[in-house]
């Protein structure tokens, strides 16, 4: 087996105005178009990752001319006087969470040879939760041509000891600052560095040593944006895009890494939904292994408890609606972070919210290398807010 897992790249920032080029991932907030709206206020006329995206709010149908407009835009910003090149390395980022914590990463490159999000892979790179086929081609047709890709993808390395991104961070302030700023809309802050050859060297070796103790040779496992790199690695197999994808890498056992329910609301919806599920898993339960949800309609809230059809609630939930929405177009489910905005939204919109226990870090690595894909929209990292906002940029076109 290759000792070489994470490679650096010719990385692309913007040469000012960080606090106006950076924009939080594309599938948050897809029910609130008005953070959207704000954050093109906020952004203005400057360059901005904003306008080389597609927020998954503003999809539909045909796409083709905002696609067409983001790739001229890439042309624009690569002819421009818009980016700065640091060649050859990797960023260090430190990300100061809206709550005050810290998150530690290495952007860099991954081999897509490595990496499937088929169910039951046995691949260096495996994708956590099922993927949703239906979302990669509008991806793909965004990826085809561009001449730029910009991740929010985050890789998880199960790394307890801390030996591969923890020394790098200790170092930091010896290290070349690139970037320093606050992210829009009270997302926090971050600062990255650049890495010199001995902290490349560092990450590999360290690397090599974590695959070596790697259960069933899972040494990555993506904690955000499947999607995204299952769109890379379809426009590679097409023979449009290149072979090597830009990713974040962090270690689960990240003190600033909590594990969030990722919750469901059925928008049109009424309380039969609920009449059904609890009929579809065979009646109210209350054994010792009851999965509970709190279940949510405009000011309305009650709990209900059935017995489990899966591992996780979310198993159990999610397996209901896919059969139960297959023949009912005048219905539609949202995924969303935090229970706050489900409230929110259920109070708001017509329709019944499912809120639910979550999955425990420590279970994640486990779960992939033994049952493969869990469940889609099972976690997130954080509250939206966290996310991984677009900023690091390569070239590929």
């Amino acid at each position: 087996m290759k000792n070489k897992f994470f490679y650096p790249g010719d990385i692309l920032l913007p040469k000012d105005r960080f606090d106006k080029w950076a924009v939080i991932a594309c599938d948050q907030y897809t029910s609130e178009p008005e953070y959207w709206a704000e954050t093109e206020k906020l952004v203005g006329d400057a360059p901005s990752a904003l306008k080389i995206i597609l927020p998954e709010v503003y999809l539909t149908g045909d796409d083709s001319q905002k696609i067409e407009q983001i790739n001229k835009t890439m042309v624009e910003y690569i002819k421009g006087d818009i980016f700065q090149s640091f060649d050859n390395t990797m960023i260090y980022t430190r990300r100061v969470l809206k709550e005050g914590k810290i998150r530690h990463g290495i952007v860099g490159l991954i081999d897509l040879e490595d990496y499937s999000y088929e169910k039951g892979a046995d691949t260096l790179i495996r994708a956590t939760e099922e993927t949703v086929l239906e979302r990669i081609p509008a991806r793909v047709n965004i990826r085809r041509d561009a001449a730029l890709e910009i991740p929010h993808i985050m890789l998880l390395i199960d790394d307890e000891e801390k030996t591969v991104i923890e020394p790098i961070a200790k170092e930091s302030e010896q290290l070349e600052k690139v970037y320093d700023f606050n992210l829009l809309q009270n997302a926090g802050s971050i600062k990255g560095f650049t890495l010199g050859d001995p902290q490349i060297t560092h990450i590999k070796e360290a690397l090599g040593k974590l695959y070596e103790k790697s259960n069933d040779g899972l040494l990555f496992a993506v904690g955000d944006g499947n999607h995204s790199l299952a769109s890379a690695k379809e426009c590679y197999k097409q023979g449009v895009g290149p072979r090597y994808a830009l990713v974040e890498m962090v270690n689960i056992h990240d003190k600033s890494l909590e594990f969030e329910p990722i919750y469901r609301i059925v928008f049109g919806a009424d309380e039969s939904l609920v009449d059904d599920f609890i009929k579809a898993a065979g009646g109210e339960y209350y054994g010792e292994d009851a999965q509970k949800f709190t279940i949510i309609k405009g000011e309305k809230e009650w709990e209900i408890s059935v017995k489990p059809t899966g591992s996780l609630s979310v198993a159990t939930l999610q397996s209901f609606l896919d059969e139960y929405l297959k023949d009912k177009n005048d219905l539609k489910i949202d995924y969303i972070h935090g229970t706050e905005n489900v409230r929110k939204l259920c109070k708001r919109e017509k329709g019944i919210g499912f809120l639910f226990d979550g999955m425990k870090k420590s279970e994640l690595f486990f779960a992939v290398a033994n049952d493969g894909c869990l469940p889609r929209k099972t976690f997130s990292m954080g509250l939206a807010d966290d996310k991984r906002f677009y900023l690091e940029a390569r070239k590929i076109k």
